[in-house]
């Protein structure tokens, strides 16, 4: 096989063909590769196989994402890590793995960095070393650049499925069972404001995707993101918004509290917010407490953990009594959904609680669903979600909605037993 300065020496000289031929098609690329490598195979005997997978890296080098592209069709993968250029990990079925290949050098990997990140209009250098991006896919990128990483330039791509996972294909994986997702299908139906959060991994924005799959078809919807990532099929009339870094001269950033504030004056029925991390928490909150509908995640240990979390984020954004936040926290959210991944490297629903409040100066949390672990077998951890024999107390949004009547059911159940079981 062809070693890195091979690969090296045989894109340059595609190069200096294309600089003559200006930008050609995808065939006439394809064939300028075939033409170059059969060529230098001439003196260097290939293999068939060996000289397919040289002609392919070398297409993927100008308009793919050279080594990365394989990397990219295969499904099992879920992560990429490129610690820096010769040491790249990748994901799979939540193990971690390093890969026998490495880019050919330091600047083949800062060149397709400036590639991805141009792509969508983002700047990374000395000067701002870290940037968050995206690929045509939606795949999230996160690039880290010297000085700030030590061993050379660092980025991660986080992978999505190119068809979003549904809320019944979450339930045949296990994540959920069917009677919390139809729980959780009456709740978004009917307005409730839910909060997902979870720890890294956990898949927070797999599972925001399933969720607006229950929004009903005739709402307006304003997504707001960091990194665009969301993607919401089910509903036609949709905004997405985007933060902007700001430029080399620290001018023009437009942040996720400036997209909250623009999203109220564009008539939205709900607002989804793909992250909190600091002070927009605060604008997210008092967006939720103007009448609009809402969701969004969050990272966290548990459930009560995010709690305390969103209250660090709101006051890091203005100085307010802690009671007064408590309340914002307690009248914007309705839902909290907690994900987690267990030690079989499963990602689970954990608790779905519902904020009824607050009491004794705390927010007060009314556990539905909790994850119960029974065993394990084979490595796998044996459990799943289980009622805890407690009502959903606030209805009244469900019964606006016309999705019960209160008073008895025809079995005999009461209003409130009937909306959160389903």
């Amino acid at each position: 096989m062809p070693t890195d300065e091979d690969v090296r020496q045989l894109r340059e000289a595609i190069r200096a063909k294309l600089d003559f031929n200006g930008t050609p098609s995808d065939d006439k690329l394809v064939h300028m590769v075939e033409e170059t490598v059969f060529e230098w195979s001439d003196r260097h005997p290939l293999t068939a196989a060996e000289k397919v997978k040289l002609v392919r890296r070398l297409f993927h080098s100008f308009r793919g994402l050279d080594i990365l592209q394989p990397l990219m069709e295969d499904d099992s993968i879920t992560e990429i890590m490129i610690n820096h250029h010769a040491e790249i990990f990748v994901e799979r079925q939540g193990a971690m793995s390093l890969l026998p290949f490495t880019f050919e050098s330091r600047e083949r990997l800062e060149d397709l960095i400036q590639t991805v990140v141009a792509g969508v209009n983002r700047v990374v250098n000395e000067s701002s070393p870290i940037v968050d991006a995206r690929l045509r896919d939606g795949s999230r990128v996160h690039v880290v650049l010297p000085p700030v990483a030590l061993r050379g330039p660092c980025m991660t791509i986080r992978k999505f499925p190119s068809k979003p996972l549904t809320m019944d294909e979450l339930v045949g994986l296990g994540a959920l069972t069917s009677e919390a997702s139809q729980f959780l299908r009456h709740v978004v139906a009917a307005q409730y404001n839910v909060f997902v959060s979870g720890g890294t991994g956990t898949g927070k924005t797999t599972f925001l995707n399933a969720l607006s799959q229950f929004v009903p078809p005739d709402e307006r919807v304003v997504t707001i993101e960091d990194s665009a990532e969301l993607q919401i099929r089910s509903v036609p009339n949709m905004v997405s918004l985007e933060t902007r870094n700001p430029n080399t001269e620290g001018k023009g950033e437009i942040a996720i509290r400036d997209l909250i504030r623009a999203s109220l004056r564009m008539r939205p029925n709900r607002i989804i917010v793909g992250e909190v991390r600091g002070a927009e928490a605060l604008d997210m909150l008092q967006a939720l407490n103007t009448g609009h509908s809402g969701m969004s995640t969050g990272h966290s240990n548990g459930a009560k953990d995010m709690l305390s979390r969103l209250e660090a984020m709101a006051i890091s954004a203005v100085e307010l009594p802690i009671p007064v936040i408590r309340q914002q926290i307690a009248s914007a959210l309705h839902i909290l959904v907690h994900l987690s991944r267990l030690r079989d490297r499963t990602r689970k629903v954990t608790e779905i609680c519902e904020i009824t409040g607050i009491e004794g100066g705390e927010i007060k949390l009314n556990p539905l669903f909790v994850f119960e672990e029974t065993g394990e077998q084979e490595g796998r951890v044996i459990g799943g979600l289980r009622r805890t024999g407690r009502a959903l107390v606030n209805t009244d949004k469900l019964a606006v909605a016309g999705i019960w009547k209160k008073g008895a059911m025809a079995d005999g159940r009461s209003g409130a037993q009937q909306a959160w079981s389903g």
